[in-house]
C-alpha cells in the first residue's frame, strides 16, 4: 500500500502518518525501487491501534508503551484485540443511546428533568426524596447526577443499588433529611463551629459504607479539591470529616 491507500484504509491523514513515523510510534516500511513506501497490513493494524487509543483519549507516551507490549504478539492477536476494542466501544456507544432515548421519551412525556440529565432510574430514585427547599439536598442531587453521568457502569449500578436500598428506608430517609438541615444550618458558620461534627456524623450515617474506600477521599485528589470547593467551608469541613468517618481515615 501507498501512504495515502494506508491513511485512506485506517481513516486518518496521511499527515498523521507521518507524524507518527517521526514521533517512532509507526515503523518505516521497506521502500520500493521508485523510493516510495511499501505498506503492508502489520503497518494498517499498527496505525489502527494508534488511532483507537487516542480517540481514547490516551497521550502519546501511553501508546508508545502500549506498542511496545504488543511488538511480540502475532498478527491475529493484535487483530483480536482490536476487534476486542471495538466490540467494548459498540457497547458502550449503544448503553449511552439507550440513555438518551429515555431521557428523550421522559422529555416528551412531561417528567420533570430540573436534576438532569438523569437516567430514568435515578431520576425515579430522587423523585422519592421528599422536596423541602433545602439547598445541600439540590446540590447532593446534582452531584449524584453527575457521579451517574461519568462513573463506570459497575460503579454506576453500585450507586444505584445503595441508593435504592436506602432510600426505600423511611428511616434512613429522615436521617438524610436531619443531615441536609444541619448543613443547611452551617452556610455562613466557621469551621470551628460544633455544628460541623453533629454535621458530620449525621451525614456519615446516611452515606452506605460500602460505596467509599479510603483512596477516594486522598485530600490530593483533584475532583474532591473541586467538591470541597463549592460549598461553605463549615460544610465542606462537615463532609470532609463524613467521608473520613466512613473509611476509617483520620481528617
Amino acid at each position: 500500500m501507498r501512504i495515502g491507500e494506508l491513511a485512506a484504509a485506517v481513516g486518518v491523514t496521511t499527515r498523521a502518518v507521518r507524524h507518527y513515523h517521526h514521533l517512532g510510534l509507526l515503523p518505516e516500511p521497506e521502500r520500493l525501487s521508485n523510493g516510495y513506501r511499501n505498506y503492508t497490513l502489520r503497518h494498517a493494524v499498527v496505525l489502527a491501534r494508534i488511532r483507537r487509543l487516542t480517540e481514547l483519549g490516551v497521550g502519546l507516551a501511553e501508546v508508545r508503551d502500549v506498542l511496545a507490549d504488543d511488538a511480540g504478539k502475532d498478527l491475529a492477536e493484535v487483530l483480536t484485540e482490536l476487534d476486542e476494542d471495538l466490540a467494548r466501544q459498540e457497547a458502550a456507544v449503544r448503553e449511552r443511546r439507550q440513555r438518551l432515548r429515555a431521557l428523550l421519551e421522559a422529555g416528551t412525556a412531561g417528567e420533570p428533568s430540573a436534576w438532569g440529565p438523569l437516567s430514568p432510574e435515578l431520576a425515579r430514585l430522587l423523585a422519592g426524596l421528599p422536596d423541602t427547599g433545602s439547598p445541600m439536598a439540590a446540590k447532593d442531587r446534582e452531584m449524584l447526577a453527575l457521579i451517574e453521568t461519568t462513573a463506570a457502569p459497575e460503579a454506576r449500578e453500585r450507586l444505584l443499588s445503595a441508593l435504592r436500598g436506602a432510600l426505600d428506608d423511611p428511616d434512613v430517609l429522615a436521617r438524610v433529611q436531619e443531615a441536609y438541615a444541619l448543613l443547611d444550618a452551617l452556610a455562613d458558620a466557621k469551621t470551628g463551629d460544633p455544628g460541623v461534627e453533629r454535621a458530620a456524623r449525621a451525614l456519615a450515617a446516611c452515606i452506605p459504607a460500602e460505596l467509599l474506600r479510603a483512596e477516594d477521599v486522598g485530600e490530593h485528589d483533584a475532583f474532591l479539591r473541586a467538591f470541597y470547593a463549592d460549598f461553605a467551608p463549615a460544610q465542606a469541613e462537615a463532609v470532609r470529616r463524613a467521608l473520613h468517618l466512613l473509611t476509617g481515615e483520620r481528617p
